[in-house]
Parts: C-alpha cells; structure tokens; sequence
C-alpha cells in the first residue's frame, strides 16, 4: 500500500474566525483587512467571494465591488488561539502532521486509515471532530502525495472531501486552468499562457517541456513532475516537537529577495549561536513570512543530517524564501530549527559524496607509489628506526 496524505485546509480561516465570535455576520459579504483604503485584504467569506471580491485585492477595489461589504481589522491572538485548537483537535489522530501555515497542514494517515472499514470514514471524522471542537469547517484533499493533496483539497471549498488518484490526473487535474496549479505564481501565469501553456495537462504533456524549462529555468522541472503526479509524500515532522526558534518584527518592510536574504543571514547566525550555546543539533528548518496584511507563509524542509552551523541554515532558508517571495512586502520573519537533538548524542554518517580524511601514512604511501621508490618518510618511522 502506498501513502495515503491529507491536506487539510480551514475554509476562509479568519473571516470564519470572525463569525464565530459574530453570528450577525453569516450570510453577508465579509473581509478582513486594514480600513485604509489603499490596503489589501488578507482574506475574504464565501459570500464575499460570490461578488469577485478575494485575498490580496485592494480594499477600495473591493468596496466598488461590493459596497455592503463588511470590513474587520484583524485580531491575530485570536486567529492564532483558534489555530492551537485546530492542531490539537489532529493530533488526537496522529503526530504525523506537517503545518503549512496557521489554517492548513498535511497528514500522514498511512498507518491509522488501516483501522477504517472505508478509508474516506477517517476525513469525516476529521471533519466533523474540527468542527465540533472549533466550530470551523475544513476542506480535505486525499492523495499519494503532498501536491496531489493539496490540489485535491482545493477540488470542493467549503467543507469538501476529494480523492485524487494517479490514475485520476487525465479526467481530474489536467483540465484545469494554469492559474490553479500550486506552485505556479501569479506573475507567470500569463507568461506561461503567452507560449500556449493553458491547462495543467498542457503543463504536464511531454511535448512542450522544452519551451516551459527555457522560461521557468531550474523551477520549472520540479513543477512539470509535480503536475505529471511526481510528488513527495515525505513530511516533515518531529515527534518530540522540538525546536528553537528566531524571529524579528521589521520596521520598514521587505520588498526584495535581496533585502531577505540579508535579514534571514542574519537570523540563521542569531539561530545557530542559541544551538550552540543550547549544545543542539537539528534537521529540520522552517521559514515563517507575514505580510503587511498578517498573512503567514510557512515553508519546511527536512536534512539528511543534524546542524546547528550557521551557513547551512542561511542555504536552506533562503531556497524555501526563493521559492515563495511574492513582493508583497514583509514586516515579520521567523527562523525555526526543530526534530532537535543533544550534540553529543549524534554520530555523524560519512556522506557518499564526502573525500575521507587520510592520515599521513596513507598520504606518504600513496606519493611514494606514484614515485616508484621510497624517498618518503614520516619523522616518527625514522626516530623508531634511530632507536633498534
């Protein structure tokens, strides 16, 4: 049996979050985001949604748009309040349980959907626990991988359940348009329509691999596989769910890959030097982004072995800042080390691709027999010699 990943993705989070706490406001068109008018919002309700209002667009925009539109600041304690008991509520299921971001993750189910007669019975009851516990309902994708997951779950909002199977990428995914597939940005979407890249399939279809990978460079061979079904369905996880964490609130915001690049070098020293002093080793590490809209982007990536050295950490963080810097403009960021482990307790594997470090015999042996005659001598073996 092959993996079985869930995303799960809490619908509309904060607008949801708001008509808990106000139930005078279900069934009216809701967003959240500063009453500035030259703001963006940071998300927007369903019935919102029905009238082109949607996250990221300007609040002026979206009051011409739909001028009875209800418009709250946001209150962020509480949104993340409401994401503790969202993550608690899963892991009464399982650890195996990757955040992506405060209101979605993937799970890993392989093993627990076993204990179900019809394997779908375990996402109801992921589903309805949430909102019992919450009050806020969920979109589940199920699929062999992380990206077929996270298409999936996309597939039926609100409070929808979907099944994407390999065998299902023809009739499911393909046909839909560029602009929906994970991954791909905003900026490139009428890039990639401009060579006739309209649909998934036409991403996916071998026949135009070429002109796709000379306009999306080295991001564009990970994401044809992706949209062929090749994905990792690897999360990454820690069972003892430690980690140490860096994180600075800027007070001018971030525009550039330059400008963040700079302030995560300077976290990821910030990071290593409480590993150091902490006597902790780590392997996996994770870039929190919120915009001046306090939306949070949060990306992971696992190690093939514990560090706690500075310029490792910067390497990895600033591949998950390039793959995910929109020029939004950031005010906070976050540097976090987590499946952590006490220094002294690791033994270091010799990678395959790593010279071994030869001692002085080995070295003197191997010039002597590219000389073809022993001239080569360690000053120990001579003093040895001096004494017989």
């Amino acid at each position: 049996m092959g993996r079985v990943i869930f995303h799960i993705d809490l619908n509309a989070f904060y607008a949801s979050c708001e008509e808990l706490r106000h139930p005078e406001y279900k069934g009216k068109p809701l967003a959240i985001g500063s009453k500035d008018r030259r703001s963006v919002l940071s998300t927007a309700n369903y019935e919102a949604r029905k009238k082109g209002v949607h996250s990221a667009m300007p609040v002026y925009q979206a009051l011409s748009l739909c001028p009875e539109l209800i418009l709250i600041e946001g209150d962020f304690n509480y949104y993340r309040a409401l994401s503790a008991r969202f993550f608690s509520c899963l892991k009464k299921y399982t650890f195996k349980i990757e955040p992506a971001s405060i209101d979605e993750c993937y799970m890993d189910v392989t093993e627990i959907i076993k204990q179900y007669k019809r394997p779908l019975d375990l996402a109801f009851q992921i589903q309805q626990s949430v909102l019992n516990e919450t009050g806020l309902s969920v979109s589940i994708g199920v699929a062999p991988n992380r990206f077929l997951a996270k298409m999936a779950s996309d597939m039926r909002k609100p409070a929808g359940i979907t099944v994407l199977r390999i065998s299902e990428l023809e009739t499911k995914l393909w046909p839909l348009d560029i602009s929906l597939m994970y991954g791909i940005g905003k900026k490139t979407v009428p890039e990639l329509k401009k060579i006739g890249i309209q649909t998934i399939g036409d991403f996916a279809s071998a026949e135009n691999e070429t002109k796709i990978l000379q306009l999306m460079k080295n991001s564009g061979y990970a994401l044809i596989q992706k949209a062929r079904g090749h994905s990792s369905s690897q999360l990454h996880y820690s069972y003892t769910q430690k980690s140490c964490s860096v994180s600075k609130t800027y007070s001018s915001n971030i525009y550039t890959l330059k400008e963040a690049f700079d302030k995560v070098k300077e976290l990821s020293i910030e990071l290593s030097n409480r590993l150091k002093k902490d006597n902790q080793k780590g392997k996996l590490v994770s870039i929190s982004l919120r915009d001046l809209n306090f939306h949070n982007i949060v990306r992971s990536q696992s190690l093939n072995q514990y560090t706690n050295q500075p310029q490792i950490i910067y390497e990895i963080a600033t591949n998950l800042i390039e793959s995910n810097f929109e020029s939004n403009g950031y005010r906070y960021m976050a540097l976090t080390m987590a499946s952590l482990q006490n220094a002294n307790q690791i033994v270091d594997q010799i990678s395959l691709f790593e010279i071994p470090i030869q001692d002085s015999k080995t070295i003197i042996e191997q010039l002597n027999h590219e000389l073809k005659k022993d001239v080569l001598f360690r000053a120990s073996d001579l003093l040895i010699k001096e004494s017989k």
